[in-house]
């Protein structure tokens, strides 16, 4: 069964984590202070102590009221991850009418032992909001990375997806939640990739549901300008993230966000390529020389692949022949 994804899901790109008690995030959205920034995730799980709970809510709420009154087209996506099925539904309440600016919900630790009440929370909210509200459900738990229950939790949470697939945005991968597991952290040297228990995870995950949802590559940890030994790192976890299906990718801070950005570029020759394919023109022959002459596009083989080049270069932009990304 499948589904057309829609642009806005590409849109997500690189999606900025902060955690729900910061009091400043709103004025730096309404003055753009934050170059790159396409999302923004406001963190009331991992990122906020129990105790700091309400103070970060009534936070989260002087955000809202504040962005809401300055409402613009530009703004980000505006996201918040939370604890519960039953929190979802608090704080929708508590949000009020400031509530229709909000993009979705982020649903941590998400597999079968809670899919079903996260899910039923989504449709009751969405059968009253004024607007679609989705979700994005992180991929994190000990059910999707033993290799005993892998398969068939994979497989059961894709159906149980595909049943609301309107309402999902995004699929999400919490790659430190599984190195946690086994105890293991890459170096700003290494890249997730290199870590074989993890890679396995990570590409089940994209056999179960690349076909017919974007997933979102796992964050990168490393930041900041003062030592920026960490970029050549991220870089080259970012080119394999491309190559292996995820689009878009965590970001816990604003300066990882221009390297995203620039993953997502396109090169002139395979946006070239995947206008031909989805504009054909041969009236009899399904292969045609590729724009740069060194390869062969084939209408039935390439077909899903231009429809994702095509909307990635539209809203990220296409790396002209001879020019070298900074992100590759």
């Amino acid at each position: 069964m499948s589904q057309e994804i829609t642009e806005l899901a590409y849109h997500v790109g690189g999606l900025l984590y902060t955690p729900a008690i910061q009091k400043d995030i709103a004025e730096k959205i309404i003055h753009k202070t934050i170059p790159y920034l396409t999302s923004t995730a406001f963190c009331l799980e991992d990122s906020i102590l129990d105790s700091a709970l309400p103070e970060a809510e009534q936070a989260l709420c002087h955000t809202f009221s504040r962005l809401y009154a300055e409402t613009r087209e530009d703004f980000p996506l505006l996201f918040i991850r939370i604890r519960s099925a039953e929190h979802m539904l608090r704080l929708w309440n508590l949000l009020g009418e400031t509530a229709r600016i909000l993009t979705g919900f982020i649903l941590p630790k998400f597999d079968s032992a809670n899919a079903d009440a996260w899910l039923s929370a989504l449709q009751e909210i969405n059968r009253n909001a004024e607007h679609t509200v989705y979700a994005m459900p992180i991929l994190e738990s000990r059910a999707i990375a033993d290799m005993s229950t892998r398969q068939q939790e994979l497989k059961l949470l894709y159906d149980k997806l595909m049943a609301v697939y309107p309402l999902i945005l995004n699929i999400r991968t919490g790659g430190n939640d599984f190195c946690n597991l086994y105890g293991l952290r890459r170096s700003e040297e290494e890249n997730i990739y290199q870590i074989g228990i993890i890679r396995d995870i990570l590409a089940d995950i994209l056999n179960q549901f690349s076909s017919d949802f974007v997933v979102s590559a796992p964050v990168w940890e490393y930041f900041g300008m003062d030592n920026p030994s960490w970029i050549s790192g991220m870089q080259k976890e970012l080119s394999l993230d491309r190559l292996n299906g995820f689009i878009g990718k965590t970001a816990i801070h604003p300066t990882q966000l221009p390297f995203i950005w620039e993953s997502l570029k396109v090169s002139e020759e395979d946006y070239r390529d995947a206008c031909r394919i989805l504009n054909w023109n041969e009236s009899q022959k399904a292969v045609q020389k590729g724009f740069g002459g060194s390869r062969m596009n084939e209408l039935k083989c390439h077909g899903k692949w231009a429809k994702r080049i095509k909307i990635l270069g539209d809203l990220y932009g296409v790396i002209p022949k001879g020019v070298l990304s900074i992100a590759l």
